[in-house]
């Protein structure tokens, strides 16, 4: 019995989809279809590059960015919520208008749907290991809660889970500190 191999879709056909309000990204060649963020993950969104914005100004150590264009090889190109990188890092990775390599820090506000789901947590966390992204913030605005995974040995593991009035921080943001909470502040 023959499996049927789908073809592969590239950054080229990812560039080609149409402009319809739809999420359109590729992972090793699989492409994910995802619509427009809703105002929840909007307002989380603008509240985590506040604050990071924010230290950047008392810390300018490099830079924050909401949804760009990511691409790490010509089968995987993504649209991370929120970037952050050094500025030492920034002649490795910027290339025109878009990302072209591993930023330190990544952060994905989840999607409601189970696909979406499987998306960030699965196939994102591991094409972001596989590129060596240092930290990966996974937020969950149902819960209110964000889980932190660092890279070790090639995978990215949970090292944190902060909620409530728990302090947010990173070693790759140093004397950075945010209330959880304040993350998911209306």
């Amino acid at each position: 019995m023959a499996t049927k191999i789908e073809p592969l879709m590239t950054i080229t056909d990812l560039e080609a989809m149409p402009d319809d309000g739809n999420r359109y990204e590729v992972i090793e060649g699989e492409l994910f279809v995802s619509c427009a963020p809703g105002l929840t993950h909007q307002r989380i969104s603008g509240n985590i590059a506040f604050v990071i914005r924010s230290y950047l100004e008392d810390h300018p150590i490099g830079l924050v960015f909401a949804t760009p264009g990511l691409i790490l090889t010509e089968l995987s190109g993504v649209i991370p919520d929120i970037v952050f990188f050094r500025h030492e890092q920034s002649e490795k990775i910027v290339s025109g208008e878009r990302l072209t390599g591993a930023p330190d820090i990544v952060v994905e506000i989840l999607s409601p749907g189970a696909e979406n789901i499987r998306r960030d947590r699965i196939a994102k966390r591991q094409l972001y290991a596989r590129h060596g992204v240092a930290e990966y913030w996974m937020v969950d605005s149902e819960k209110s809660v964000l889980e932190v995974y660092r890279l070790q040995s090639g995978s990215l593991e949970l090292v944190a889970t902060w909620q409530n009035e728990d302090e947010v921080s990173s070693p790759f943001l140093p004397g950075f500190t945010c209330v959880a909470s304040k993350i998911f502040t209306k």
